[in-house]
């Protein structure tokens, strides 16, 4: 347990430049407190006293501004810099060396049961303002960009912006998406071509009543 707290500290010296000190870290970030205070109910949590570890991650979440449950799993040297608005869901997996920044949300969509919430993999960076969301999995070594929304499945060594979320970069290689502009929808091209449709079958009815309409008259003829 001391080598994991100890390890909380040192990753804090690793990110951030402008930490100074052990003490000014130890007594200054909120972020280190947020993932302390989550260790220790956790741990009650595991031992099924829900209440007071749930009491500890509110007072916690009242001081730092992070709201982290009590039943999500988080690994060694987890960092979370500013940390202001961060939220972590209940089923929420965090692996190891993992960097997340403020606003971020490990989330649900309300839709599952069960494992709601995100599966995070070792050495993954969740910029400013991001949101993972759902029972997915975000694989090793990825970057998700700020503001972006990720709502499926991100593979191994990928970097994912946007809303939604899409990988740009897997493996070193970005990932491009031609434009053919041949292909782009034409509202008014559709437009027309339901208006010509329409006017052939109104040619073609009306062919059918002249046919009709000559039939009755040579009939009345005769």
């Amino acid at each position: 347990m001391f080598k994991k707290l100890r390890e909380d500290v040192e990753v804090v010296f690793e990110q951030d430049p402008a930490a100074r000190s052990h003490l000014e870290v130890i007594l200054t970030y909120s972020g280190l407190h947020a993932i302390w205070s989550h260790r220790l109910a956790h741990a009650l949590f595991n031992r099924k006293l829900f209440f007071l570890a749930r009491v500890i991650s509110q007072v916690s979440r009242f001081f730092t501004g992070i709201e982290i449950h009590p039943g999500a799993k988080i690994g060694r040297r987890f960092f979370i810099d500013h940390g202001m608005g961060v939220v972590i869901g209940e089923t929420c997996e965090i692996g190891d060396n993992v960097t997340i920044y403020q606003g971020v949300t490990l989330g649900g969509t309300g839709k599952e049961k069960g494992k709601r919430h995100p599966t995070i993999k070792d050495n993954v960076l969740i910029a400013t303002g991001a949101k993972v969301l759902g029972s997915i999995t975000v694989g090793e070594n990825s970057k998700i960009g700020g503001g972006s929304v990720v709502l499926r499945e991100v593979p191994p060594n990928s970097t994912v912006v946007g809303i939604p979320g899409r990988v740009v970069i897997q493996d070193g290689r970005r990932i491009t998406r031609d434009l053919d502009h041949c292909d782009m929808p034409d509202p008014v091209a559709d437009r027309f071509k339901e208006m010509q449709n329409d006017l052939d079958k109104l040619m073609h009815e009306l062919e059918e009543l002249k046919g009709e309409r000559i039939k009755i008259n040579g009939h009345s003829t005769l």
